[in-house]
């Protein structure tokens, strides 16, 4: 959507930058969880005992279990919200799912201090990781739809948000890790963090009905208002000597009288073809008021979700095939790469080469997008592009993933690793943020929220077919 004419100033950019909080608040479910895994891995380390001696390690493939059931409820409920939001109000979908995450976090952040079989404590993480992602698929929905309805750099700067959510999350590993204090202090301290940062989301979320400007384009009421500016803008275009209210409609009738009785000496009837007697202003005038809206006019009305589908399948696709290809090998395979240096390493190894280098990158991708918009909505190489990334899923299988079935090591250095996550999540970033920002653009301003749902429900299906892919490539390494 473009800016209008009679919108108020957007002071201090206040509404951006809640917007990019409420990106933020979005995935720090997602990205707390994922980037906590060495902490359920090592509750969850045990081996079975047979006659007093170790026979067999358990292994609960946390992270593949981790990814799919985190964007299996995404999925869904994503797909319910696409379709029941108009049904549910606005309010009650956003700040209620932001109530219960905040809940779900304090459960887990409880959970750190109270002992538990690791069977247990395996089916309570996946339930805390389903019901998570279920309110978190509900928010972000709502939150596409919402920002939908705002000018186009607002969706640039919600994507933004959600890009800085995983480095958010990322540091917040990192230094519980340099604190070196127990490891039920570091992990007690790191979901607290969650806790915070979705209470900040919930006072950004209520400030932003007192804002002016977001009350302008986000009131629902506000369709005599769009009428109104309309049919001012129409107004613009006549070329008359009068001054014409845009809200005072004529009847055509009445323009046409007027017109014909208008003094020549006024200039309003002016350019009289002598042959034909007819006046050509007075004919254009005619003809503007016989297309202007009345008062009376209807508003427009939504389109079907079908025909929203039909305008905006590319976009869907690609959003769909770039979030297959990277939860397809991230985190699920990128985790298990190995360093090749000291012991001293190791422990931030992963928390900085895959997920802060990932996470860093893919916000940076998506703010890219606020300066440098390639290729155009309308061109046929944005597919071509997004296609193309899927060369980043053998390139990281072959890096130094351990243990390993049947593929060889090609790429042993971290350098290399850590070269392949840049362009793997600049790519990432950029062409999701592409993907959302113009679906919006390709519909009516009544569509938005319409489309913007959807393409959360396809940003979800790319998610949910990636994390079901990564059982399989995680085996085929």
């Amino acid at each position: 959507m473009s800016p209008r004419e009679d919108a108020p100033a957007d002071r201090g950019f206040l509404v951006g930058v809640i917007f990019f909080i409420l990106g933020l608040g979005t995935l720090l479910p997602w990205n707390f969880f994922m980037t906590a895994s060495m902490y359920f891995n090592n509750r969850l380390e045990t081996s079975e005992w047979s006659n007093g001696t170790v026979t067999t390690r358990k292994e609960y493939y946390f992270n593949n279990w981790m990814t799919l059931l985190s964007q299996l409820p995404l999925l869904l409920f994503t797909l319910l919200n696409s379709i029941l939001y108009q049904w549910i109000s606005e309010k009650v979908r956003i700040a209620g799912s932001l109530v219960f995450i905040l809940l779900l976090f304090i459960l887990t952040a409880v959970l750190v201090k109270i002992p538990m079989e690791e069977d247990r404590f395996f089916s309570v993480t996946m339930a805390t990781i389903w019901f998570i992602n279920s309110f978190g698929a509900v928010l972000q929905g709502s939150l596409f739809g919402l920002v939908g309805l705002l000018p186009q750099k607002y969706s640039a700067v919600f994507m933004s948000g959600q890009g800085l959510g995983g480095t958010f999350a990322a540091l917040a590993m990192i230094f519980a890790i340099a604190s070196e204090a127990d490891s039920e202090s570091a992990a007690l301290g790191y979901f607290i963090t969650p806790c915070v940062g979705t209470l900040i989301t919930v006072f950004s979320y209520m400030l932003l009905p007192k804002l002016e400007f977001a009350r302008f384009y986000l009131d629902r009421k506000s369709v005599k208002k769009q009428k109104s500016y309309e049919l001012e803008t129409s107004s613009r275009l006549l070329t008359t000597g009068e001054t014409i209210n845009s809200g005072d409609c004529v009847p055509p009738d009445a323009a046409e009288d007027s017109v014909r009785t208008s003094d020549p000496s006024n200039g309003s009837v002016a350019n009289r073809n002598p042959n034909t007697g007819d006046n050509d202003e007075e004919e254009g005038v005619k003809q503007a008021f016989l297309t202007l809206p009345s008062e009376n006019t209807s508003p427009p009305q939504k389109s079907s979700i079908l025909q929203v589908f039909k305008k905006i399948r590319v976009m869907a696709f690609c959003v769909t095939f770039v979030f297959t290809v990277t939860l397809s090998v991230f985190p699920a395979v990128t985790v298990d790469v190995k360093t090749v240096y000291g012991e001293k390493w190791e422990p931030y190894f992963i928390p900085v080469v895959c997920f802060l280098i990932f996470n860093l990158m893919d916000f940076f991708g998506r703010t890219v997008t606020l300066l440098v918009k390639w290729p155009s909505k309308d061109s046929r190489l944005f597919p071509v592009l997004v296609v193309c990334r899927v060369i980043f899923i053998p390139l990281l299988m072959v890096c130094n993933v351990q243990d390993r079935n049947y593929m060889p090591v090609l790429f042993s250095s971290d350098f290399m690793f850590a070269a392949i996550m840049v362009f793997f999540s600049v790519s990432s970033g950029y062409f999701v943020c592409l993907s959302m920002t113009y679906a919006p653009q390709l519909v009516e301003p009544i569509d938005g929220e319409t489309a913007g749902a959807l393409m959360t429900f396809f940003l979800g299906l790319g998610l949910s077919l990636g994390a079901a892919l990564s059982f399989l490539l995680r085996f085929l390494v």
